[in-house]
């Protein structure tokens, strides 16, 4: 299958987040332009690059979606990470999942098409999705200028070839607590900036028993309301010396119907303490009724929609006014852990659906 050697080409490049992924592009690049479409690269911070491509003329087509970076690889590999090994019908390595597996897929489909058919495709490689959809923040002011608005935009996360059409929205914030360094013999007199971070801990606690109790809900996820999660709290140098900063890192997952603004517009500061946004990416909320996304769903095995409880880029493209989905081979349980894998079979079927997609 081509795309089994171009998923192998794909795994060979470390495109670790917050590391260059300028090789995978060069390469993506030369493969798109070699087949005939136009391209443009889009630099992002320290050796980043987003690619778009198209090809065809006129508004419509299809744009297949899917980000070049892969997530750390950690330890407890039976092999190297960055070489492709196939054992028993699956497909090992970094990122085989999710999700150089669709990148792949997207770039054979990509060959063909530049060999035969009509329709206009596009496709958008980003980089920096897996901490918070980054770079297509910073390439989606230059797609529809670049490749038009096409009809539907396919991200290609694993989602076992099942058709998402929702997910929940993410905001994620650095908090900042000050205090007054002094000996400990006098913490009395001297702001603590550890209970100023307690208590914003404190404060988002409630804010999620709020939100579990009266906030929005939505039965197709799990859960089915919004969330808040304090992930990380640190600060102090010595237990004789009272802390003069501290920091919180939490998040706000949120409905498509809530904003993470006015969650957090509930959740009183302390004195002391100052935010500042890390990431963000909207939520999803797909009309199942829309043309482009009935006729994706004819197409699959299973055409009743799914939620999934994770991100993506599809609520980015959704926010710019075009219609996105997610669909996309294999598993997130076979993702983000030693020995990832995909298999075989997940590629063959979309391989067969971006076939149908873009010629149908």
């Amino acid at each position: 299958m081509r795309e089994v050697e171009l998923l192998a080409e794909a795994v060979a490049f470390a495109t670790v987040t917050d590391g260059p992924n300028g090789g995978l592009v060069d390469w993506a690049e030369a493969l798109l332009r070699g087949a005939g479409f136009e391209t443009r690269r889009i630099a992002g911070p320290e050796g980043r690059f987003g690619l778009l491509a198209k090809i065809g003329t006129g508004e419509g087509g299809v744009l297949l979606s899917a980000h070049s970076d892969v997530v750390p690889v950690g330890e407890g590999w039976s092999g190297d990470p960055f070489t492709l090994r196939e054992r028993e019908g699956r497909l090992y390595g970094r990122g085989a999942c999710d999700m150089k597996g669709f990148l792949a897929c997207a770039l054979a489909a990509a060959e063909r098409r530049g060999k035969a058919g009509v329709r206009p495709l596009s496709l958008a490689i980003s980089f920096d999705e897996e901490i918070g959809c980054r770079g297509i923040a910073e390439m989606i002011g230059d797609l529809i200028p670049f490749v038009g608005r096409p009809e539907l935009v396919l991200v290609g996360e694993p989602t076992g070839m099942r058709l998402c059409l929702g997910h929940k929205g993410k905001t994620a914030w650095r908090a900042v607590a000050t205090g007054k360094a002094a000996h400990s013999a006098q913490a009395p007199y001297h702001r603590n900036a550890l209970h100023g971070a307690a208590e914003l801990v404190l404060a988002l606690k409630a804010a999620q028993a709020r939100l579990a109790e009266e906030g929005a809900r939505d039965a197709a996820f799990d859960p089915p309301f919004s969330t808040v999660h304090a992930g990380v709290m640190r600060g102090g140098a010595a237990l004789n010396i009272v802390p003069e900063a501290a920091e919180v890192l939490f998040e706000i997952r949120h409905l498509a119907k809530e904003s993470p603004e006015a969650i957090l517009a509930g959740v009183p500061l302390p004195d002391g303490v100052t935010l500042n946004q890390i990431s963000r990416y909207p939520g999803l909320a797909t009309d199942p009724g829309l043309p482009a996304v009935a006729r994706l769903a004819g197409m699959l095995d299973d055409p009743a929609p799914v939620t999934v409880s994770y991100g993506t880029e599809a609520g980015v493209f959704a926010e710019a006014g075009l219609t996105a989905v997610v669909c996309g081979p294999g598993h997130m349980r076979d993702a983000h852990r030693a020995d990832e894998s995909i298999a075989v079979s997940e590629i063959a079927r979309c391989a067969a659906l971006l076939e149908r997609l873009i010629e149908g």
